[in-house]
């Protein structure tokens, strides 16, 4: 059995056990809240039974959950248990929350009331427009009730996976009141479908895990040298034999969506286009003696822009979310030792398009600032790879782009703070901790949950040391990324179990990146409480 809420387990407040299986106790309406640092009794009243005599209750101490919550005001109380009289309600004027209050009472196993007034034992849900931060949210625990509020609709989401997995941990929530935020706005999950194929029910089930963790982005790669995994209608002659269609992919985004989860949608070029290049291959680059370079679109050919952004074109429109990533990651033209010598034809045009200064990296930034154009006017807030940004060209990335980093071991490769310094804003999938990739090749280790736990943070973003505390502020978060690169070497089942406490201490220091207040095998043992695991 996994450690418990000491004082509140232990203490005077079950020593009705016998009669857990009653409705929840309320107090009467006269009763004060009995926050902190009050003292004395109360006396407790059932909506269907007696007064129970007067007890006194220990002071709360927090719910138990992962991501822990980040402030907890204790009070005296009994806490909330979900009964046969308790149910969810939603107050007035908050109907958007609806399939909140829903998907809550299916999993506490009590009733959705809809819009009605609150009653004893109920749980009740409110939006409060500017209150608090976004994806903040308010728990109160009085008075045998349940009140969770926030100024958006993910906040209050988040609030009910709090109640949801106190409940799953400990059986009750307890008394007292939390107030709860995320430390950083992009908390997620980044998936290599292109190179492994996973079944939507996996992708379904792997949406459920995240929004039960607080997460909030499930990065899709797509499109890679192995396949590329999307039905399309401009360019069929592209796409996989094993692929999702749109149909699967409007039922994923419709679930990501009703779970607080946008998905970003990552075509990578003009590198890692393999599967495409198969059905273009006039448009693959080739050295100097006619080599094909694998995966490398080439950039010199006006054809090659036209390509992808027909595809671009259309899977914007697909994907609804806020945000697109492009890729520009190990294009092989600069992996080259004599870039120039090696492409002449790409040294040609950047300097026809750039002046005579210009190298094949300023071509590639360009190609970079033209994709990032493509996608804003969906709506779209462009990212790429920290390797498709170059130093000392005479073309600059677009200020508005996001960094993510992942490595600094790569061709072209910079130090997080030389971003940071230039103002850039950066997600971190630092590949030292945060890279699961199958088959362990070239060097990679599976991560460990326990390191990510105890040594990483966000602003970890290379190896192990951190960036300097004052760039805080553009570490927009971060993401867990499996990567399919021997996608055999483990079944989807062998994925989701690999990652299943990568994952939970992610997002963890995700959602409170100080020192957490549990061991890891506290920590652990909590998971496996709250997942009905072991």
């Amino acid at each position: 059995m996994s450690p418990s809420r000491g004082a509140l387990v232990a203490g005077a407040a079950l020593t009705a056990a016998a009669a857990a299986t009653i409705a929840v106790v309320v107090w009467p309406e006269s009763s004060e809240s009995g926050l902190a640092g009050e003292s004395g009794s109360r006396t407790p009243s059932r909506a269907s039974a007696a007064p129970s005599p007067t007890r006194s209750y220990p002071l709360s101490t927090p719910p138990r959950t992962i991501p822990a919550v980040r402030e907890h005001i204790a009070a005296r109380g009994p806490g909330w248990r979900p009964g046969p009289a308790a149910g969810v309600v939603i107050t007035h004027g908050s109907g958007t929350l609806a399939d909140e209050g829903q998907l809550l009472a299916r999993e506490l196993k009590i009733r959705y009331r809809g819009d009605v007034p609150a009653r004893a034992g109920d749980v009740e849900l409110a939006l409060t427009p500017g209150k608090g931060t976004p994806e903040s949210y308010t728990l109160g625990t009085h008075d045998g009730r349940v009140t969770i509020s926030g100024p958006d609709q993910a906040g209050v989401f988040y609030g009910t996976r709090t109640l949801k997995q106190s409940v799953r941990a400990d059986g009750d929530m307890p008394e007292g009141e939390v107030r709860d935020r995320p430390d950083r706005p992009q908390r997620g999950l980044n998936l290599d479908i292109a190179r492994k194929y996973y079944s939507v029910a996996w992708i379904e089930d792997r949406l459920r895990e995240m929004a039960d963790l607080k997460l909030n982005q499930l990065g899709l790669h797509f499109s890679d040298d192995q396949a590329f995994r999307i039905q399309s209608d401009t360019h069929p002659e592209v796409v996989s034999p094993q692929h999702l269609t749109k149909a699967e992919v409007r039922q994923i985004l419709g679930l990501a969506g009703r779970l607080h989860i946008e998905v970003v949608p990552e075509i990578d070029s003009p590198g890692h286009l393999g599967a495409v290049l198969r059905a273009h291959p006039d448009l693959q680059l080739r050295n100097a003696s006619g080599v094909p370079s694998t995966g490398s679109l080439d950039i010199s050919d006006p054809g090659a822009a036209k390509l992808i952004d027909e595809l671009l074109g259309e899977f914007t429109e697909l994907f609804g979310g806020r945000y697109w990533h492009l890729g520009a990651d190990e294009y092989r033209a600069l992996m080259a030792k004599d870039p120039a010598a090696s492409y002449p034809q790409l040294q040609r045009a950047a300097q026809q398009k750039y002046g005579p200064q210009a190298g094949i990296k300023d071509l590639a930034t360009g190609w970079l600032n033209d994709r990032a154009a493509v996608v804003r006017p969906h709506g779209k807030q462009p990212k790429a790879w920290n390797d498709g940004f170059f130093r000392d060209g005479v073309v600059h990335a677009d200020k508005d782009i996001e960094v993510e980093y992942w490595t600094g071991k790569e061709y072209g490769a910079r130090l997080p703070e030389e971003y940071l310094r230039e103002g850039r804003r950066v997600v971190n999938l630092n590949d030292e901790f945060l890279y699961y990739v199958l088959g362990q090749p070239n060097n990679f280790v599976y991560p460990t949950g326990k390191r990510i736990y105890e040594q990483w943070t966000p602003l970890v973003l290379r190896g192990t040391q951190p960036v300097p505390a004052r760039y805080s502020g553009q570490i927009l978060g971060g993401r867990f990324a499996v990567w399919g690169d021997l996608p055999n070497a483990q079944t989807p089942a062998q994925v989701a179990q690999g990652i299943r406490m990568p994952l939970r201490a992610t997002a963890q220091k995700l959602w409170d990146p100080g020192k957490p207040a549990l061991s890891w095998d506290q920590f652990r043992a909590l998971a496996a409480r709250i997942d009905g695991v072991g």
